[in-house]
């Protein structure tokens, strides 16, 4: 068997999928039209092994209560091994329906009503909403843009805003969504000692590892125990492959107090056990995904380059944000002096385009747009070509 699943220039018709991207624009508020860049899913099909895992179970025919053995854990240990140069321990697994999921599962595990929680803006919106929707207080340390187009930590006011705000978690987006950042192995070390000093609990949301394009990813819990400690990593292969909607993640918690604790949150929320196909998705993922991984990474890769080069040409006033990782390009608009509730509307309304507006990541991403460029370099050349015509 080899696999098939290599033509990420093919465009497939994902209208009429019951599909999130495609399908519910009207329902969103917007026109019928708009061609979407918006939420984190790829216009790709999946690795042919994932494919060929999942028909030889549904031919089984019977889908009753299902569970993980052994080659399961085994396939994502030795995905994290090559990949991350990261030795798990089967015992720090607790699987969840998705990283929001955990997000929310230890917010109301490790704090109380009306605690703050740290989060660093602009940042993906779930974090603030899980946050709010358990009824605790935002706070942020505020990425900051440097003249380079990168985003850096200010960690003077990290530390200030644990003390001052009496900080018992923090939720850490690495990659981070949406500005492409991978955190220096430094920065890490820098967040977790802090954390370390004033007994900060770090969930680390690392569902982009695997899209590293200019470095190395730095697992924050394998830095040194200390931080593992502190620590509660949450994985999934469903952005690397594309299985969101197969709803399994895996989240590594390896001590023994914290991991009790977010289980008995977890429990408390009903779940036990997780799709069946999940289960068979992520472990063919892992097990034999390789090959499909790396064909994938270099023509996102390429993509993003794409990208890079037509704003420098023809955008003009328009920045593109320089990261590391993701799918995920943060364009910043600011330079062309639209207003960013005029950019919405010449996106939306004259572009025809469903991209993520900056102002849902938080205040400091108002005039921003983030596009999915995990798509055939067809579809992303006529997004930047609308784009060009209403600037």
């Amino acid at each position: 068997m080899s696999e098939r699943n290599l033509n990420f220039n093919e465009i497939i018709n994902r209208k009429d999928t019951d599909c999130l991207k495609y399908d519910f624009a009207l329902r969103r508020g917007l026109p019928e039209d708009v061609l979407p860049l918006w939420v984190a899913d790829m216009d790709f099909k999946t690795s042919s092994y994932i494919e060929d895992a999942l028909k030889q179970r549904v031919e089984h025919g019977i889908f009753g209560y299902s569970e993980s053995r052994d080659r399961y854990f085994n396939a994502l240990s030795s995905w994290m091994k090559r990949h991350h140069d990261w030795d798990i321990d089967r015992r720090w697994l607790i699987k969840t329906p998705g990283v929001v999921f955990a997000l929310a599962m230890a917010v109301k595990a490790f704090t109380e009503v009306g605690d703050a929680v740290l989060i660093q803006q602009p940042v993906y919106y779930p974090f603030s909403e899980v946050i709010e929707d358990n009824k605790r207080r935002i706070v942020s340390n505020d990425l900051i843009l440097g003249d380079d187009e990168r985003y850096y930590i200010d960690f003077d006011d990290f530390e200030k805003k644990i003390i001052e705000n009496d900080i018992r978690l923090f939720l850490l987006c690495n990659p981070h969504n949406p500005s492409g950042r991978v955190f220096k192995r430094e920065e890490l070390e820098k967040i977790g000692n802090i954390c370390l000093k004033h007994k900060v609990i770090v969930v680390s949301d690392e569902i982009h590892n695997d899209f590293d394009f200019y470095g190395k990813h730095t697992v924050f819990a394998n830095i040194k125990k200390e931080f593992a400690d502190i620590s509660i990593t949450c994985t999934s292969a469903s952005k690397t492959f594309n299985l969101a909607s197969m709803l399994i993640s895996n989240i590594l918690i390896p001590d023994q107090k914290l991991r009790r604790t977010f289980k008995a949150e977890v429990n408390a929320a009903g779940i036990s056990q997780l799709s069946v196909l999940g289960l068979v998705a992520t472990e063919a993922a892992y097990t034999y995904g390789d090959e499909w991984y790396f064909a994938m990474k270099e023509y996102v890769k390429a993509n993003i380059e794409y990208v890079r080069d037509y704003v420098e040409k023809e955008l003009p006033g328009v920045k593109m944000v320089r990261g590391e990782g993701t799918y995920l390009v943060w364009l910043d608009f600011r330079g062309t002096g639209i207003n960013a509730e005029e950019l919405d509307r010449r996106i939306i309304y004259e572009a025809k385009l469903w991209l993520d507006s900056g102002k849902i990541f938080g205040k400091t991403g108002a005039g921003f747009q983030r596009i999915n460029v995990a798509t055939p370099r067809s579809i992303l050349e006529e997004c930047l070509r609308r784009i060009k015509d209403v600037l």
